[in-house]
């Protein structure tokens, strides 16, 4: 996980840079001071993507959303 690029493409090139496949990267942003599922929102460009069958800038898929929802919280909250 990256955070804190001026942009998503800044942080998807820096972690394909350290090894990371770009097909297993999203975009989300991040707001710490909201409650519930508000505090992370999946909109990205970097998301974007035909081939994988995601034409919109969201993560279409809701087991994926699921998924990276889980990962960044273990993440952030420890």
């Amino acid at each position: 996980m990256a955070i804190g690029g001026e942009l998503h493409s800044d942080e998807d090139a820096a972690l394909i840079e350290h090894g990371s496949a770009q097909a297993d990267l999203w975009g989300i942003n991040l707001y710490p001071a909201e409650q519930g599922e508000a505090w992370l929102e999946f909109d990205s460009m970097i998301n974007v993507r035909p081939s994988q069958g995601n034409r919109s800038r969201n993560v279409e898929d809701g087991a994926l959303r699921e998924l990276i929802r889980q990962i960044v919280t273990a993440l952030v909250t420890g």
